[in-house]
C-alpha cells in the first residue's frame, strides 16, 4: 500500500468534526486576507500619503487564489491535505502584510524613505516594468551561463576525483583550497584579467558553482556500496559501464542536493559581481536605485530575484523528483 492510500484511508477515518476543523483550517487565509484588504481600505494612512488600490489588487489576487484552493479541498482528499498543511503559513504572510501596512502607509513608525510601503514597491515595479524586465534578462542570461558552465565542470571533476584516487590526489587540494574562499573574493583580480566583464562574472558565478557540485558529486561516489560495483563486475560491466551505470545513478541524490547549494552560491555571486562590474542587471539596477534613493524601485529588484530563486529551485526540485522517482518513498516528505 502506497503512502497516499494510506493518508487516504487515515482521512477517511476522520469523524464529521474533524473534516469541519480541516475545511475550517484552509478558510482561515481567506478570512485574514479579507481582513487585510478592509485594513488598507479603512484604516486612516499617514498624513501625505494617497492610496493607489495596486496593493489591493495584489492582495485580492492572492485572496483569490487562497478561495480557490480552499473549494477545491472539498474535490479531492489529497488538495485537502496540501491546503491543511500550508495554511497556517498563508495565514502569516497575510498578517505580515497586514503588519507591515500599518508600520508603513498607516503609521509610518518606519523610517521613511527606507521603508517605502508594499503599495509603492508594487507601483515602483509597474512604472519601471520595461528596464526592471530588460535588466532581469541580463540577469538570467549571466546566471544560467555561469551556472551550466559551473554544472558540467563540477560533474566532471566530482566523477573523476570520487571515481579515481590517483586524480583525486593530484585536485582534492586545489579544491580544498578554492572553497576555502568565497567565489566572490576573486572579483577583483577577475575582472582585471577577464577580456570582458560579462566573462568575469561568468568565470565568478562558475567558480561557486563548481565547487558545490564538486563536493556533493565526489561525496555521492564515494559513499555507494561497494558491493554495487563487486555485482555489476559479476555481470561483466566494464570501467566505462561502472561509472554510467553505477556511480552516477547512485549519486544523483547527492548531484541533486549540490546542484541546489550551487543555484544558492550562484545567485550570491551574480548580485555581487554585478553590483561590482557589469553595466547590467539586476544586481547594477539595486546599486543605481539605492544611490539615487529609489527604495521602492530597489526593492522591487529584490523581489524579482527572490522569484527567480525560488522558480529556479521549484524547477529543480520537480526534475528531482522525476529522475529521482525510484526514490520516492524515502525522500518524500509529510
Amino acid at each position: 500500500m502506497s503512502r497516499e492510500e494510506l493518508l487516504d484511508l487515515e482521512n477517511a477515518r476522520k469523524t464529521p468534526r474533524e473534516r469541519a476543523v480541516d475545511h475550517a483550517v484552509c478558510l482561515l487565509p481567506v478570512l485574514v486576507g479579507m481582513g487585510g484588504i478592509l485594513e488598507y481600505l479603512y484604516v486612516p494612512n499617514r498624513p501625505g500619503y494617497r492610496t493607489t488600490f495596486v496593493y489591493v489588487w495584489f492582495l485580492g489576487a492572492l485572496v483569490a487564489l487562497s478561495l480557490a484552493g480552499a473549494l477545491l479541498t472539498f474535490c479531492s482528499g489529497r488538495t485537502m491535505r496540501h491546503i491543511r498543511h500550508k495554511a497556517p503559513f498563508h495565514v502569516l504572510i497575510y498578517l505580515l502584510f497586514i503588519g507591515y501596512d500599518l508600520l508603513t502607509d498607516k503609521s509610518a513608525s518606519l523610517m521613511m524613505p527606507f521603508f517605502p510601503s508594499v503599495d509603492q514597491v508594487l507601483n515602483a515595479i509597474l512604472s519601471d516594468g520595461a528596464y526592471l524586465f530588460d535588466c532581469t534578462w541580463h540577469s538570467l542570461i549571466l546566471l544560467f551561463t555561469g551556472y551550466a558552465i559551473g554544472l558540467v565542470v563540477g560533474l566532471a571533476t566530482g566523477i573523476a576525483c570520487g571515481y579515481s584516487r590517483r586524480i583525486n590526489y593530484w585536485i582534492s587540494p586545489f579544491t580544498r583550497l578554492l572553497g576555502a574562499i568565497p567565489s566572490t573574493t576573486w572579483i577583483p583580480v577577475v575582472m582585471v584579467l577577464a577580456m570582458s566583464l560579462f566573462q568575469g562574472a561568468v568565470f565568478i558565478i562558475a567558480l561557486g558553482v563548481w565547487f558545490a557540485i564538486t563536493v556533493s558529486t565526489i561525496t555521492g561516489i564515494r559513499t555507494i556500496d561497494r558491493s554495487y560495483y563487486e555485482a555489476a563486475r559479476i555481470l561483466g560491466a566494464s570501467s566505462r559501464q561502472l561509472v554510467t551505470h553505477v556511480s552516477i545513478p547512485s549519486a544523483l541524490p547527492s548531484i541533486f542536493q549540490g546542484m541546489t547549494q550551487a543555484m544558492s552560491s550562484a545567485c550570491t555571486a551574480l548580485i555581487v559581481a554585478e553590483m561590482i562590474g557589469v553595466q547590467s542587471g539586476l544586481g547594477w539596477y539595486i546599486t543605481w536605485q539605492k544611490n539615487w534613493a529609489e527604495y521602492d524601485k530597489m526593492y522591487g529588484a529584490i523581489i524579482v530575484i527572490c522569484l527567480i530563486f525560488v522558480a529556479v529551485n521549484f524547477l529543480l526540485e520537480r526534475i528531482r523528483r522525476r529522475v529521482l522517482v525510484w526514490q520516492e518513498g524515502m525522500v518524500e516528505e509529510r
